[in-house]
């Protein structure tokens, strides 16, 4: 009986640490994509002459960063 308390309260421990990994993963990405991806992919776009469609990203992703509260 002991055993399966055990069990169940290390299961709970265990899942509730894997939810917050995965939160602080999924955080740590979106950071990395605003931060870094967004903007070399921009960059190529425009290098790469595609800067009718590159500049509509640029503006929403400038009003979306001006409108968001930190």
């Amino acid at each position: 009986m002991f055993t399966i308390l055990s069990l169940v309260l290390f299961m709970m421990v265990f899942g509730k640490l894997l939810v917050f990994a995965f939160r602080v993963g999924w955080g740590m990405f979106k950071i990395a994509l605003y931060l870094i991806f967004l903007p070399a992919i921009v960059l190529m776009m425009i290098f790469g002459g595609l800067f009718y469609l590159a500049l509509p990203i640029m503006l929403i992703a400038g009003i979306m960063g001006l409108s968001a509260k930190a």
